[in-house]
């Protein structure tokens, strides 16, 4: 009895002590989880459908980290999506991957996941180390009828899908050559965010949330040159290790939805945005839409494209909220002027009134915390309503490859101190 006596006084002393170091696991808090890639989903008009098929994904990372862990959406789907296996490893090119750098993802233990229509899947961590500007490559195989996809539809990224079969595992790309029945697409499929455990010395990460010029509309693919991708390694050169984050959507608007540009802002704001692991700021580049659709001359029937007209003081009572919201999170948000666009078939000089009275707003309330005037940077001096033509892509509303240069060397980098 005394030697029981003893034991558990003995105990009462060690458990503590050997609890100690889990309880003190703030060496994670060290290391937090940061989003390093992101994209901004939406229904489409007329989503693909997958079926016994492997679905291999490149992204492109902006920050790196010695874990990562994946999002998968099923956010537009009309009944569980059923993922089978899913893996994750580096490109070596195209569909092949580095040798021996392939990792199983789990979610709770299990190869496998049902995401219920509506929902969003996330993996375990896989100790996996990813570099900053490094290209990911995500393989998800599908048995059964995965419904209408969640999809991302202008990637400007070229990914593969395969003919028949579970090639999640290969490391080689011959399942995915076109002479093996395979196809190659420019949409992300299933896909929300990839995050990193990231170092100490990581500052976090900024959105943007924004439309087709955001979502690198007029870029090449698989080159990474929208405005984003051209701030990344800015402050990578600049020795500020920071995500950024791209959540444009072609086509979207602030106010009103459509079945193929996305839901408005207002309503994706913390799906897209707010959601987002280790932000600190966001930059609010939206209006152009909103503007410019109503005026765009096209058959009434097309469902896509807005024909409400919407006011400047609308559109800014839409940044307002967008605003408060984001600061309710504790975190900064800048506001950018939209681009000047006259030549484009949309333009009006009423669309051009709006354009600039919400420019001036943005420029002078005082609402945001910081102020990105890419108006100023591409707008032809000459005439100040047109883009620059070393900017324009030709169709005098997105920027080209030296457009996007110009509007991501535009951004003042102490805004992210």
């Amino acid at each position: 009895m005394k030697i029981l006596v003893l034991l558990s006084s003995l105990l009462s002393v060690i458990l503590p002590m050997g609890l100690f170091p889990v309880v003190a696991s703030a060496s994670d808090a060290a290391q937090p989880w940061v989003t390093t890639w992101t994209t901004a989903n939406a229904a489409s008009e007329r989503p693909p459908t997958f079926s016994d098929q492997t679905i291999r994904e490149i992204v492109h990372t902006t920050i790196g980290g010695g874990a990562v862990r994946l999002r998968l959406s099923n956010t537009f789907g009309t009944h569980a999506l059923r993922l089978d296996a899913v893996f994750i490893g580096l490109q070596k090119d195209g569909a092949a991957l580095v040798p021996r750098s392939n990792r199983r993802v789990t979610f709770g233990g299990s190869p496998s996941i049902a995401i219920p229509e509506g929902a969003e899947g996330l993996s375990d961590p896989v100790m996996f180390t990813v570099g900053s500007e490094q290209n990911l490559v995500i393989s998800l195989f599908v048995t059964g009828d995965t419904g209408p996809a969640t999809v991302h539809g202008s990637a400007f990224q070229t990914n593969y899908i395969s003919s028949a079969g579970n090639f999640a595992a290969d490391e080689a790309a011959d399942a995915f050559a076109e002479v093996a029945g395979s196809k190659t697409t420019r949409s992300w499929y299933f896909l929300s965010a990839v995050e990193v455990q990231a170092s100490a010395g990581v500052k976090g990460a900024v959105v943007a949330l924004g439309d087709s010029i955001t979502d690198g509309a007029s870029s090449r693919p698989d080159e990474y040159e929208r405005w984003t991708d051209v701030l990344a390694r800015r402050l990578l050169a600049n020795h500020t290790e920071m995500a950024v984050l791209n959540a444009g959507i072609g086509g979207n608007r602030v106010l009103t939805s459509s079945p193929c540009f996305g839901q408005n802002a207002l309503a994706r704001l913390g799906r897209d945005v707010l959601a987002q692991a280790g932000i600190d700021w966001v930059i609010l580049f939206e209006g152009t839409n909103d503007i410019g659709q109503p005026d765009t001359p096209t058959a009434s029937s097309n469902l896509c494209v807005s024909r409400t007209q919407v006011t400047a003081e609308e559109i800014i009572a839409g940044y307002k909220q967008i605003i408060a919201r984001t600061r309710a999170r504790g975190l900064k948000i800048f506001g950018a002027t939209i681009l000047p666009y006259q030549g484009h078939i949309a333009w009006t000089a009423a669309g051009e009134s709006k354009r600039g009275a919400v420019n001036q707003w943005i420029r002078t309330s005082g609402a945001f915390d910081g102020i990105i005037d890419f108006d100023a940077a591409l707008r032809d001096p000459s005439n100040p309503s047109r883009m620059a033509p070393t900017y324009d892509s030709g169709d005098h509303l997105h920027p080209g490859t030296a457009g996007h240069e110009a509007m991501g060397n535009a951004i003042d980098l102490t805004l992210f101190r």
